[in-house]
């Protein structure tokens, strides 16, 4: 007989954690992920991502379950392709949080993520996405980024680090929303309280899985809040030093398979044989 899961929850980061560098899945961490799957543990992925950018790897991963999105602002049931939860950042107030950004920091160039089972990524002019496999629409002027509901604000600066950004924004915007970093080039606002705990949590009680049975992996200070609430939080080798001060544990970089180093040793009792 199988010994009990250690961890019925697996909630995972996709850039720099799940995923390499180049967009796709190791095969070890692909094997790694179905055998804890078969186990019997469930396989959440958590991330900034909106919906429509993780639709097609969870189907490379032959996932039909539940993922959150946006920072938590999205609970996506893939199977049928729709939102179980979302939560928009109000635009006038995405608006006037830029407005105080630029007045401490000077001009910042601004993106949003559609709110959407079909939303599109929108980029001003001048601004670069920092990830070369996700698509964008450029608009002719920032006020084409509000012209449909959206779910978060992306920036970036052409000076300041992406450390320096996040800390501006936090003191300018204050209440008005979440600030949060999540991958170089990556400084985003979302609806106020929103973060991949709150994401994490919600899709947790879907499953009717708790905090005390959850595993989690990123490598941003976005995940803090998530490895906060999760009982055990590992760290990738290439994680920001933010995030290795509250991890439980670091494992090896996303691009050395550092899930399945984790999963594989945690879950032996449960799974025969290993990755070749």
């Amino acid at each position: 007989m199988a010994a009990p899961l250690v961890y019925e929850l697996i909630a995972t980061d996709l850039d720099g954690t799940l995923l390499r560098g180049d967009d796709t899945f190791s095969d070890r961490s692909r094997a790694a992920l179905a055998r804890v799957v078969s186990a019997g543990a469930h396989h959440l992925v958590v991330t900034g991502r909106p919906a429509p950018r993780v639709r097609p790897l969870l189907d490379e991963l032959g996932g039909r379950g539940l993922a959150v999105c946006g920072q938590g602002a999205q609970v996506y049931d893939s199977g049928a392709d729709r939102l179980l939860f979302s939560v928009t950042l109000d635009r006038e107030l995405a608006e006037t949080a830029l407005g105080k950004i630029e007045a401490e920091v000077g001009q910042v160039y601004a993106a949003v993520d559609q709110d959407g089972v079909d939303g599109l990524t929108l980029i001003e002019p001048g601004y670069l996405m920092p990830h070369p496999f996700l698509p964008a629409v450029r608009v002719e002027r920032r006020d084409d980024l509000w012209c449909e509901p959206i779910s978060k604000v992306l920036l970036r600066h052409h000076t300041l680090t992406d450390d320096e950004l996040a800390t501006a924004a936090r003191g300018a915007v204050g209440s008005l929303a979440t600030v949060t970093m999540s991958g170089p080039g990556t400084v985003e606002l979302q609806p106020c309280g929103i973060t991949k705990a709150t994401g994490l949590a919600l899709a947790a009680e879907f499953l009717g899985l708790s905090r005390s049975r959850t595993i989690a992996f990123g490598d941003m200070p976005n995940d803090i809040p998530m490895f906060h609430w999760a009982a055990r939080g590992v760290a990738m080798a290439n994680a920001h030093p933010e995030l290795k001060a509250v991890a439980d544990e670091i494992t090896t970089s996303n691009e050395d398979d550092g899930i399945a180093v984790v999963l594989e040793r945690l879950f032996a009792e449960n799974c025969v044989g290993k990755p070749q």
